[in-house]
């Protein structure tokens, strides 16, 4: 089985080799700012000495044979002669090209007088012979020529005057007065033994699609596919048979590509993740929690042969905080001297006999993913661990709290929830804001602060209706609350019953009222209705006002209460404005379906005028939070209210069962409480 491989090379250890840039690649293109950045860089590692190397990203190669490989190899006599062959071929740059160039021309600056790497450009004839010419220790030499070849336009290659540019730019970093402090032969030795590339060599894959993939697909090497080529290397099993090893490796590689695929399925990665991850594969972030836990007891000292102290700082002078930290904690785990690393929640020393570091690892990896695996199939867990994450709460901190104990992980659960809506728990007093309007102070609930309580409303409302279900037919599928859809839309916390009254002036809004009246009045009131409704010019609205809410909501303090709040998706809040509450059922519903429904208009049918709907047109649809849909669809009232308003009635019912169904995470209302008291 073909092995990429996978190490850290200092800039050193580059020294002598010689690279290739094939054709498919572009030329050199760095930009002065770029080119400043990387000395920078280097030059706060020098000062700041917060790391023990600075690491650059992946140089991704691959050993590039003659034609003749083969036969040339056959007529070494020695291995010396053969290693020597070996080493005198050129290597292929798939990606890094870059940075190697960069780090060429500094090194040309700073006059090494030691052996360099060479560079050869498959397209650019003469760009070898030009680098080699920037080796000139002299620098005023140099510069001589480049000012010679500028004045006579002889760059006849684009990439000759970035090279010149960029030389420019390290010759002006250097004399620059702000990094005078920056001993250049100190500068030297650093880059040389302290600056290293993640060395990436492609041993199996075709080089043009790698590079597709890395620079045309702007898809960066992650910290797991480094780590994957690490970790499968044959030398990480202590089984000695190839073919045990070989079943092995795939295992795990099919074990891998089995977590990354569920991982990718965002039903289950959402209710973990923010949908902001930004790193194409997702395993990643297995790998970063066992990081950021020292899971596998890297960096652990020995302090005076009594105890086992985690050291912080070593660690994270190690590996250093950049991209691909996590990486190089796996590199530095992989590459310890034996019997260095510790396990067992006694920090007993490890015994390499026993497992080796490739089984340790994975396991620890397939910990975590079974860990996830439990928690989405659990009803319970899924949904409150969900909220908890909406909610800010890190999956660190969470799967710490994981003992395999399901009842008492639930309930610590519980008490977070509690006291994450602590400050949320009285419906009326604790959200209390005042506001001016109209030149009144007027006293409401302040809406952001009752999201909390909202989406647990959601919840909570899911996990007991699947009780409900499973109570009755013992079935173990349960509907799970969509956080992959929640966390899709952007949210507003809406009012049920508008805020700003609607006096209905506009005609849409009369004939949606009376139509959604017409089956409860008599045949005279109906035939009126009808009348209204196919004149466009009739004003006479004012014939129906006995037909008005006989039990709203009245004022803003009514209104600005939780009673009359709901999550709603922020297009669809936008797309209804000031409607009336039938208006805004009948938009919802329509949204819930993927369709838009038209107000129904009247037309003859054998002789007579009926209602009709118009074809619905297809629309965006939207994920409705069900306890939204249950308002609208006066679930929570007891009796058939009428469905052109929000009453009282359907506001007390409405907040009873928040009360009632976030009873155990301390939701209360001092209100009710009076209430019941003076009752």
């Amino acid at each position: 089985m073909a092995e990429n491989k996978i190490e850290l090379k200092s800039v050193s250890e580059l020294l002598g080799m010689k690279f290739f840039i094939p054709s498919y690649q572009r030329g050199y293109r760095w930009t002065e700012q770029q080119v400043k950045d990387l000395l920078n860089d280097v030059k706060e590692f020098i000062q700041n000495k917060n790391a023990e190397f600075y690491s650059l990203q992946p140089l991704v190669v691959r050993k590039k044979w003659p034609d003749t490989a083969l036969e040339q190899v056959k007529e070494k006599t020695t291995m010396e002669e053969i290693e020597e062959y070996i080493g005198n071929c050129e290597w292929e740059v798939i990606d890094g090209q870059q940075r190697l160039t960069t780090i060429y021309i500094i090194l040309c600056y700073l006059g090494d007088k030691g052996k360099t790497y060479s560079i050869n450009y498959a397209t650019r004839k003469g760009f070898d012979d030009f680098l080699k010419k920037v080796e000139i220790t002299d620098k005023n030499d140099f510069d001589d020529f480049l000012n010679e070849c500028l004045e006579k336009n002889d760059f006849d290659n684009i990439d000759f005057y970035h090279v010149y540019t960029s030389y420019c730019t390290i010759k002006h970093w250097f004399e620059d007065e702000n990094n005078g402090e920056v001993k250049q032969e100190n500068f030297k030795t650093q880059l040389l033994t302290n600056v290293k590339f993640i060395w990436y060599e492609s041993v199996a894959e075709d080089p043009i699609e790698v590079f597709t993939r890395l620079n045309i697909g702007k898809i960066k090497l992650t910290n797991s596919e480094l780590i994957k080529a690490l970790m499968l290397n044959r030398s990480n099993f202590k089984n000695e048979l190839y073919r045990h090893v070989q079943l092995r490796q795939q295992e795990i590689a099919s074990e891998w590509d089995q977590i990354e695929y569920t991982f990718q399925n965002d039903e289950f990665w959402l209710f973990l993740h923010e949908k902001d991850y930004g790193k194409p594969t997702r395993i990643d972030s297995i790998f970063d929690l066992i990081c950021e836990n020292d899971g596998l007891k890297v960096f652990m000292k020995q302090d005076n042969d009594k105890e086992l102290v985690k050291d912080t700082d070593k660690k994270n002078k190690k590996i250093g905080n950049d991209e691909y930290r996590t990486f190089r904690y796996f590199y530095e785990y992989f590459h310890m001297k034996e019997g260095q690393e510790q396990c067992g929640e006694n920090n007993e020393k490890h015994d390499a006999t026993e497992e080796t570091r490739i089984e340790k690892c994975w396991k620890e990896v397939k910990k975590y993913y079974q860990t996830f695996q439990e928690w989405f199939n659990d009803l319970e867990m899924y949904h409150y661990i969900g909220f908890l994450v909406e909610q800010g709460f890190k999956l660190d901190f969470l799967c710490k709290l994981w003992t395999n104990d399901k009842t008492m992980f639930v309930n610590l659960l519980k008490k977070l929830i509690k006291s994450k809506i602590k400050g949320h728990a009285d419906l009326e007093e604790i959200y209390e804001i005042e506001y001016k309007k109209d030149g009144k102070t007027i006293k409401g609930v302040d809406k952001k602060n009752c999201r909390p309580v909202l989406l647990l409303h959601n919840i909570q409302t899911v996990i007991e209706q699947s009780k409900i279900t499973h109570e009755k037919y013992q079935q173990s599928i349960f509907y799970k609350f969509p956080f992959h859809l929640y966390k899709i839309e952007g949210w507003d916390v809406e009012h049920i019953d508008s805020n700003t009254e609607n006096d209905l002036t506009e005609k849409t809004s009369q004939n949606e009222f009376l139509i959604n009246i017409y089956y409860a009045v008599d045949e005279e009131t109906q035939k009126k209705i009808r009348d209204f409704i196919n004149d466009p010019d009739a004003t006479n609205f004012s014939d129906f006002k006995n037909y008005n809410n006989p039990e709203p909501l009245s004022g803003p303090e009514e209104k600005n209460q939780i009673w009359n709040y709901t999550l709603l998706d922020s297009s669809t809040n936008r797309s209804y404005g000031n409607a009336i509450f039938s208006a805004k059922r009948r938009i919802i519903i329509g949204k819930d379906r993927g369709v838009l429904f038209s107000i129904p208009t009247t037309k003859k049918e054998k002789g007579k005028d009926v209602f009709v709907v118009g074809d619905a047109k297809k629309a965006t649809s939207a994920f409705i939070p069900p306890c939204t849909k249950q308002i609208f669809l006066k679930y929570y009232s007891p009796i058939s209210t009428d469905f052109n308003y929000w009453t009282i009635p359907d506001a007390k019912a409405y907040k009873q069962n928040i009360l009632e169904t976030l009873k155990e995470f301390g939701v209360t209302s001092n209100q009710n409480t009076k209430e019941n008291g003076n009752n």
